[in-house]
């Protein structure tokens, strides 16, 4: 009777521990939300430069002289998927980034935040919610320029689909807020876009099929959390189930599980 009550007790006390996570993690998100939904239609444009001159540059100036690709009618519709991982990856790093290092760094609020009573986890998730959003706002406006090109709607906004984005949304976010806990200047912030996000960019499977590479090279590549999104993206859009990587899941939910950790250690025992 008594080991039944104890066990009793110990699941409402998880399931509290649980609910109680969320919630701060909630609380903490909705405190960046209340900044990012003035500026909706800011975020959604700033990722869309660098998409749009690729679209153009390479999917309608050089992919018109460039055999069909594998995948896709065209090299145009080959690139759109990757487009769309770039974008997320782009604005979910770098604005959960500047987002921490200017309350760090400028404001100085970021201690206050450290003051909250609440799990270093629930820190981190919020944070990282913040991040899905940004990058989710980007990526949508890419995505609707992939279906004014394509006319593919339900490629585009299909289950899978989403859900390889906003996985690829918590892995970048969850790295930019390691990276905005760590930073010492805004120009530290340069140096891991330059040597991080910008070699991602091209050799993220964006606007490639990593298949076709030299074995030494496809290491390099399968190393890129960035080529399960594209050519998951690639996969949920253009070809049917029986053929999509569904390694590309779990691959991306462990690098978002094992960021979440360690960012919850980092803000345990951030010292601002």
């Amino acid at each position: 009777m008594n080991s039944q009550s104890s066990l009793q007790l110990g699941k409402t006390n998880q399931s509290s521990q649980w609910r109680s996570l969320i919630t701060d993690s909630l609380t903490v998100f909705w405190g960046d939300w209340l900044k990012l939904r003035v500026r909706i239609a800011q975020i959604a444009a700033s990722g869309l430069v660098s998409p749009l001159i690729y679209i153009l540059a390479f999917g309608l100036g050089l992919g018109s002289s460039l055999p069909q690709p594998a995948i896709g009618n065209s090299y145009l519709e080959f690139i759109l998927p990757g487009m769309v991982a770039l974008s997320s990856m782009t604005i979910s790093f770098g604005g959960t980034t500047f987002s921490i290092c200017g309350d760090r760094l400028f404001t100085k609020t970021f201690e206050e935040m450290l003051l909250v009573p609440v799990h270093p986890l629930a820190l981190h998730i919020g944070k990282m919610l913040a991040g899905i959003v940004r990058g989710l706002m980007t990526s949508g406006s890419v995505i609707l320029i992939a279906i004014l090109f394509t006319g593919k709607i339900w490629s585009f906004l299909n289950p899978l689909f989403l859900l390889l984005l906003v996985l690829n949304c918590a892995v970048f976010a969850g790295l930019g807020v390691l990276v905005g806990l760590n930073v010492r200047s805004l120009e530290s912030v340069g140096l891991y876009n330059n040597f991080l996000i910008i070699p991602m960019s091209f050799l993220g499977a964006t606007f490639f099929d990593p298949a076709s590479l030299p074995a030494a090279l496809k290491v390099i590549v399968y190393l890129l959390p960035l080529t399960y999104t594209s050519t998951g993206l690639r996969a949920a859009a253009y070809l049917p189930l029986s053929q999509f990587p569904w390694y590309s899941i779990p691959i991306l939910l462990g690098c978002a599980i094992a960021l979440s950790m360690l960012g919850a250690y980092q803000f345990a025992h951030q010292q601002d």
